[in-house]
């Protein structure tokens, strides 16, 4: 008896569920037509894309849109023609309204896009990011130039040098400390990385006769580092040799060149000193250009910086190289290019020359 009494009661509320999917009342022509405006009236309105995007599911969904709901109901309609020709007219209505949105939401959009990309020409164009060289560079061709317009010619030999060239031919003696590895990188073969520009000097004089005017500018190494020091570093040496040169001649040289490479208020004062290949000897200092000589710790507080040495060349170092000693003099300075850079740029520590730094090439500009 239970059995079925129940198979009955199923059977039942599942033909109830099923029907109840098409229990919506079918609207009249007048409605259809109400709907179609007041769709389009919605679809007028909508404002943004995500508005429109939601009244097209709702209309047009494939699954769910009140044009499938409409559509589902011809059958039941007792003019399914009439009711049919009504709902291919709301379709082709609410169709046409979603396209015609779509096209003027489209056109805004495009409009809003270009407005954002813009270019307003009259606003002040942005530089574009250009290279610079180093300073090194910059105080090496200024000195360049500077001596090129004195008649001095550019000169340069290897980094790798034997004590002949570097030390023995400018007369150092055997217990000079710059030959010491205290001063002074040695290689396995006993070759050295040079410590001056000098090797490039005696190359010269041994290739040639007076006169000679050249500047051998280039890189040099010591076993040095600090504030004010480098393991290697850039230098520029200058020689002139001829029938009566003088001290003056060197004096009036380097004063003009000091001239020239800062300016005309930066004062020079020469010490006297001491050097193996020069006899005599002289240190140049300039005042101090980061704080025009009122005392800095770049300077150790004194307002100079020393920047080269310098000397009328000794007559043994002429005879080493084949020139006659009794008939020709010259002299002979050196001076570091970092040292220079240093002072010409206010540049307070020289290891920034060597640190990669893009920032002081944007500062220091040629």
């Amino acid at each position: 008896m239970g059995g079925p009494g129940s198979t009955g009661s199923t059977g039942a509320t599942g033909a109830t569920g099923r029907a109840g999917a098409n229990t919506a009342p079918v609207p009249t022509l007048e409605e259809l037509a109400l709907l179609a405006s007041e769709a389009e009236a919605a679809i007028a309105s909508s404002a943004t894309r995500a508005s429109w995007e939601a009244l097209r599911v709702s209309w047009a969904g494939a699954k769910s849109g009140r044009l499938k709901e409409l559509q589902a109901l011809i059958p039941k309609a007792a003019d399914k023609r009439a009711f049919g020709q009504a709902f291919n007219l709301l379709k082709a209505r609410v169709e046409d309204a979603l396209a015609a949105r779509d096209t003027e939401l489209s056109r805004v959009e495009a409009a809003a896009r270009v407005e954002a990309e813009r270019v307003d020409v009259t606003l002040p164009g942005r530089r574009p990011l250009v290279g610079s060289l180093h300073p090194v560079t910059l105080v090496s061709r200024e000195i360049e130039a500077v001596f090129r317009s004195l008649g001095y010619s550019i000169a340069e030999g290897p980094e790798l040098e034997d004590d002949r060239y570097n030390f023995a031919l400018l007369n150092f003696p055997e217990d000079h400390p710059a030959r010491d590895a205290q001063d002074t990188l040695f290689v396995e073969d006993g070759r050295l990385l040079r410590t001056h520009t000098s090797p490039v000097q005696i190359r010269t004089m041994l290739a040639r006769q007076p006169p000679i005017r050249v500047i051998c500018p280039g890189r040099v190494y010591r076993n040095d580092n600090d504030l004010r020091h480098s393991p290697m570093f850039h230098q520029v040496e200058g020689l002139c040799v001829a029938e009566g040169i003088t001290l003056g001649d060197l004096k009036g040289t380097l004063e003009a060149f000091i001239a020239r490479l800062f300016t005309r208020q930066t004062k020079a004062r020469f010490r006297p000193s001491y050097f193996p290949f020069t006899e005599p000897s002289a240190e140049v200092d300039i005042t101090c250009q980061i704080c025009l000589g009122n005392g800095c710790p770049t300077c150790s507080h004194t307002g100079w910086m020393e920047i080269l040495g310098s000397g009328m060349v000794d007559p043994r170092v002429l005879d080493n190289c084949g020139i006659d000693p009794d008939r020709y003099s010259g002299f002979a300075f050196g001076l570091g290019l970092d040292r220079v850079a240093m002072n010409k740029y206010g540049i307070p520590n020289i290891r920034s020359l060597f640190e990669s730094d893009e920032r002081l090439l944007r500062q220091v500009r040629g």
